[in-house]
């Protein structure tokens, strides 16, 4: 039995659950990290080759 102030039990279910959850996670900010482009190769100015308005 619960005393007061305890937290609830967590089923075995709901632990592989937020395993699962979590490991889904990791997957996921690894893949981002891996197809992350450095700054580095963001900021080389391009030319702008849009044509302009002829007035």
């Amino acid at each position: 039995m619960r005393k007061r102030g305890d937290k609830p039990t967590v089923s075995r279910g709901e632990q592989i659950q937020e395993a699962e959850r979590e490991a889904a996670r990791q997957r996921l900010l690894a893949q981002a990290e891996a197809d992350r482009i450095p700054v580095e190769e963001t900021t080389t100015a391009v030319p702008d080759r849009r044509r302009r308005d002829q007035r």
